[in-house]
């Protein structure tokens, strides 16, 4: 017998708030695709075992903290009813005291597609409003192609994304995503990416000193 999880709770996709500004809409894409891929029973127990993570906030309004791209991909295929599982309620607090609340528990990423910070003002009110970034697109490519793997810390792949926007040029990316593939996957195994989640690139050896050699 199916028991409910007592912080499941229905909601509207067109309802739900965003905290970051952006997604990669290739990854939409490709997961527009599967949902497109299954039938009728498939996906209502798709929907059934994919639940957004979200916090109650201002107005009792729900902030997803995750899974945006699944969010934007079941909206943009007219899917509008989605389960939330609660991991905080924060309805209580003040709006200045909320946004402290989700910047101290890492839940929002206020940064724009050209990896600038923006005010939390400017995060976009329903998931519709999420803008491209390419480089979002290209660290999930680089993922799914083995360059490094899922990893917990909060908004992971937009710091690859970041990493590779310094790196790539936007030219490369837009006129030969192939080729820029191609550097990031090198560019994820350097040693200047060891400070990014899930890197496992390896430091090359330091040169032998003279009297290892000897």
């Amino acid at each position: 017998m199916h028991i409910p999880h007592p912080q499941l709770y229905p909601a509207r996709l067109r309802h739900l708030r965003p905290t970051q500004m952006t997604v990669g809409y290739a990854e939409v894409a490709a997961k527009q695709a599967e949902w497109r891929a299954l039938h009728k029973g498939q996906r209502k127990h798709f929907l059934h075992n994919h639940w957004l993570p979200a916090v109650r906030g201002p107005k009792s309004e729900f902030y997803i903290v995750d899974h945006h791209h699944l969010g934007r991909a079941l909206l943009d295929q007219g899917v509008e009813d989605c389960h939330v599982i609660l991991l905080r309620d924060f309805s209580p607090l003040a709006p200045e005291e909320f946004w402290l609340q989700m910047e101290h528990a890492q839940w929002v990423h206020p940064y724009d597609a050209k990896g600038r910070r923006r005010p939390v003002d400017a995060l976009p009110r329903t998931l519709e409003g999420l803008a491209d970034d390419p480089y979002r697109s290209l660290a999930g490519e680089v993922r799914h192609a083995g360059g490094f793997p899922k990893d917990a810390t909060p908004f992971a792949e937009f710091l690859w994304a970041d990493f590779f926007r310094r790196r790539i040029a936007a030219g490369v990316l837009r006129k030969s995503p192939r080729q820029a593939l191609e550097q990031a996957l090198v560019l994820c195994h350097a040693p200047e990416a060891a400070h990014l989640p899930g890197w496992s690139g390896v430091f090359p050896a330091p040169p032998a000193t003279p009297a290892a050699r000897a």
